[in-house]
């Protein structure tokens, strides 16, 4: 989104044309009530107020048991305790930013843009979207989810070595006391303020045998007025309307864990049946029956089951579980997940993802999708088909601290899932021994969650092919939400996907950063599994505004037997331009010789080798880390961008028209010493010869 104050009008405009009548009338009480609430705002010169009425702190009724920590594996042990020795120097890597000061962190400063965001101001009079005010306020909101002092406080109870405990102390005292009630960014958004709670739980439950702990939170004044403030956040503000999507899954986690461990007030009983039942409302809508996600970001798919389970298994070591409703949710989450994953046990790359964690415990490198199976492996049991996932420190204590859930009565599938109906994705693969799993993923699902779908790409249709874990085909992740829009539109525009353009323009019409005006909705036609042939058809009416109205159609199919992906697109409605945009891997070097394209990527003993063969209806061109205009990029996660390989086919097509691609996919030592010329790429201002490195 730009910067400019029209600009800024224009977005909230087009977003408030994507609100109901009844989202509108509660969004003006809400703003109402942030008005009123303004004369509640607490500076730091007068942070030492009075404290809540009618508060009881106790120390915490729920704690690990004291061989919890002997029951950590010793991988995961080792691997927590390299990350926290790093943190106790100050490095930490933040949304793809390294940072050296981590052994005493500006809450407020943001390393990309090297802005300050406002400390002081009242948060309702700051625009976090604003790059001005707030810089990447994504960086800035990152560190003060306090998930790198979890981290600590998890070495601490490992090792009881005082020094990690020590830090976890001074930082906590830091960040409470600059940060009042209302004062400042980090008040500006409720998932952040819900995030929080749940760190400084796990951070007063992992302490609760260091002396200092009772010192540190129940003893000190600002502590309990912080989870007072952020409690009474949650419960004043809560997201709504097209607004609910993973935001409010955190907000509901957050205030059900805190209000579960830290019973201290008299709203606590309210707060905690509030939360609970908004927590049990909003995992049901906001994912399908299948457990896949209703955003259709995967990245999300992971961070609400995280929150969800993290949640339930507070509120059950409390007392008070969840529903069996929203347990049977979960662990269809969890086995939604593991039947998603590739032969490397990698997740597809649909939509956005900010990486996000409910409750780090661990390295924050490791895998995130092998922890949520780790985690929800122990608490509802791993079936048989699911990818090995060995315990962590957080599976292993979460599991300590609520026991196992199995439910012998599930019912859970005896087989990998390989079709998602109710959210449109399937699964084509190979399972042949021996040989690199194929794995292809077809979208034929919704656009995304709610009226402005925020983290929805224009990905109709698209198709993700990978080879033995290897991105060949690959959709390109999202690389900024904010402070950069042209990055931001360029990430989320179907050219940047593997599928069909028509018409010059998206499938779905783009209002902004997290804003969608129209969305193309997508049908599966007929999926077949024979055994040696698995194929897909699939249509969108995401053109049905063009004149003649267009609909895109396309089949995809995988042969088993002869190792290859054919794609077949078709225009249903007049003679269009169209454009057709095949992206690789960034492993993937590539040939281009007219209609067919020759592909090479490393392989563990030999390079992988393949061939497609393209549509000769269109023109072909190879694009590789453009910049006028943004082509052939690739984002390895949210701050990071690299440049990789795109194959662009533009022409006209005649209707009902037929183009088809065939990738040939081989393994191949008979390559392995063959010399690689490297590519032609296009003119124009490119970086497609310059090393690839991390972009911020």
């Amino acid at each position: 989104m730009t910067t400019s104050g029209g600009s800024r009008l224009g977005w909230y405009v087009r977003r408030a044309a994507r609100m109901t009548p009844a989202e509108a009338a509660w969004r003006v009480r809400d703003q109402a009530l942030r008005a009123a609430w303004s004369g509640k705002q607490v500076t730091r010169a007068h942070s030492g107020g009075p404290l809540p009425a009618g508060w009881c702190p106790r120390r915490l009724d729920v704690v690990l048991p004291p061989a919890a920590a002997g029951q950590v594996p010793s991988p995961a042990r080792a691997a927590l305790l390299a990350a926290a020795s790093r943190l106790m120097l100050g490095s930490w890597e933040v949304l793809g930013v390294p940072r050296t000061d981590l052994a005493g962190p500006d809450w407020f400063w943001d390393p990309v843009t090297g802005r300050r965001s406002p400390s002081q101001r009242c948060a309702f009079r700051i625009n976090p979207r604003s790059p001005e005010q707030a810089g990447d306020v994504k960086q800035v909101w990152e560190l003060s989810r306090l998930q790198h002092l979890t981290v600590l406080a998890a070495a601490w109870f490992l090792t009881h070595d005082e020094v990690y405990a020590r830090r976890v102390a001074d930082q906590l005292r830091s960040w409470w006391q600059q940060n009042p009630f209302l004062s400042g960014v980090h008040w500006t958004s409720g998932i952040e303020i819900g995030l929080r709670l749940i760190s400084m739980t796990w951070i007063r439950r992992l302490l609760s045998e260091w002396p200092g702990a009772g010192d540190l939170f129940e003893g000190n004044d600002l502590a309990v007025r912080q989870i007072h403030w952020h409690q009474s956040y949650l419960a004043a503000f809560p997201s709504r309307g097209s607004s609910a999507n993973n935001h409010v899954i955190a907000e509901a986690a957050g205030q059900l864990v805190a209000s579960c461990a830290f019973p201290w007030f008299p709203e606590s009983g309210r707060w905690r049946r509030d939360a609970s039942r908004r927590l049990e409302r909003e995992l049901l809508a906001n994912t399908f029956p299948s457990g896949i996600g209703r955003e259709l970001a995967s990245g999300y798919h992971c961070f609400v089951a995280e929150l969800g389970l993290v949640a339930a298994a507070e509120a059950r070591a409390s007392g008070h579980p969840l529903a069996d409703a929203s347990l049977r949710r979960l662990r269809a989450m969890a086995d939604g997940a593991a039947g998603l994953l590739d032969a490397k046990s990698r997740p597809p790359r649909q939509g956005d993802s900010d990486e996000g964690r409910a409750l780090l415990l661990d390295d924050p490198s490791a895998n995130c999708w092998l922890s949520l199976l780790a985690l929800g492996g122990g608490l509802f049991g791993r079936l048989g088909w699911w990818p090995r996932a060995t315990p962590d420190v957080r599976a292993t204590l979460v599991a300590a601290l609520t026991g196992e859930w199995r439910d012998e009565g599930a019912d859970r599938p005896a087989r990998r899932p390989w079709r998602f109906r109710d959210a449109g994705i399937t699964l084509l693969r190979t399972a042949a021994a021996g040989e690199p799993e194929i794995w292809c993923r077809c979208d034929g699902g919704p656009h995304g969650y709610l009226r402005i779908a925020a983290h929805a790409h224009a990905d109709a249709l698209s198709v993700e092919v990978r080879h033995g874990g290897v991105d060949i085909l690959a959709d390109p992740g999202a690389s900024c939400y904010h402070g950069d829009p042209a990055w931001r539109a360029y990430f989320r525009s179907s050219v940047a996907h593997n599928t069909l353009e028509i018409g010059g323009r998206s499938q779905s019409r783009d209002g902004g950063p997290f804003l969608w005006l129209s969305h193309a909705n997508s049908r599966e036609i007929e999926v077949v599994d024979t055994g040696d042939i698995a194929s897909w058809t699939a249509e969108h009416d995401g053109y049905h505004s063009l004149r003649p109205p267009a609909r895109h159609r396309r089949t995809v199919r995988l042969d088993r037997v002869a190792r290859s992906v054919e794609i077949a697109d078709v225009v249903l409605g007049g003679s269009h331009e169209v454009r057709l945009a095949l992206h690789l891997g960034p492993d993937v070097q590539v040939e281009l010789d007219g209609t067919s394209a020759f592909l090479r990527w490393p392989g563990p003993a030999a390079p992988g080798t393949g061939q497609l063969r393209l549509p000769p209806e269109l023109s072909w061109s190879l694009h590789r880390g453009e910049t006028d205009p943004i082509l052939g990029w690739y984002a390895p996660a949210l701050g990071q961008r690299i440049p990789t390989f795109a194959l662009i086919g533009r022409g006209r097509t005649t209707p009902r028209q037929v183009l088809r691609t065939q990738l040939q996919l081989a393994y191949s030592t008979t390559t392995a010493n063959r010399a690689f010329t490297p590519p032609a790429v296009s003119p124009g201002r490119s970086s497609a010869l310059m090393p690839v490195r991390r972009w911020t």
